[in-house]
Formats: structure tokens, C-alpha cells, sequence
């Protein structure tokens, strides 16, 4: 059974850090990209970072100050998330990339809110 198990968020203060996790399950993790998502200001979910066996990729407004990391024998997906502004609230959410469409493959999320 595909499943992705989010934690970590929490209202933090603008510059302040934090540490996302998401358990995976029901994929062939060690050999799949798997990326973090969030829904901001927009209905749609963004894509944020990925983590392929190989390497990691960020979307330009994180570079420098998110990390995707992964632990393939946990199965599980980190984000490391420094130097936060109010632009990096929303729900985030793990998937593999490219994402599942049907909604059913996705976790409920968790919340980041940065405050000013």
C-alpha cells in the first residue's frame, strides 16, 4: 500500500529552522526520486526539492537554504529548512517524482507557518 506519513511542521518565526520527515511506504524507495511539495498561497501543490538516488535538485526560491536529505534504510525523506521567510508557509507534503495524481497517494501534510 503507497503511503506518505508527513511530520515536523510548526509555527516558527521568520529566520528560524526547521526539520521536516516523511515515512514512505508501498514504493521501491531506495530505488526512486522522491520530492517534497507544498501548498502555499496557491490551491496547487509546488514543487520544492527532490532526492533521486543519485543527487538532489531545489526549486530556485530555496537553494542555499533547504536541504532534501533521504535514509534508505528508514525509507524515509528529510527537509531541512533554514533562514525561513513568510513565502514558505503552506502545507508540505512528500511524494515520489513525478507525483501521483490521484489524491488518494497523498498524506495529509504539515503545516509550516512563518511568522514576520
Amino acid at each position: 500500500q503507497v503511503r506518505f506519513v508527513e511530520s515536523g511542521g510548526e509555527s516558527v518565526q521568520a529566520g528560524g529552522s526547521l526539520r521536516l520527515s516523511c515515512i514512505v511506504s508501498g514504493i521501491g524507495f531506495s530505488r526512486s526520486t522522491v520530492a517534497w511539495y507544498r501548498r502555499g498561497k496557491i490551491p496547487a501543490r509546488e514543487w520544492v526539492a527532490s532526492s533521486s538516488p543519485t543527487d538532489e535538485t531545489y526549486r530556485d526560491s530555496v537553494k542555499g537554504r533547504f536541504t532534501i536529505t533521504r535514509d534508505n534504510t528508514r525509507n524515509s525523506v528529510f527537509l531541512q529548512m533554514d533562514d525561513l521567510t513568510p513565502d514558505d508557509t503552506g502545507i508540505y507534503f512528500c511524494n515520489r517524482y513525478p507525483p501521483y495524481v490521484d489524491d488518494k497517494y497523498w498524506g495529509q501534510g504539515t503545516q509550516v507557518t512563518v511568522a514576520t
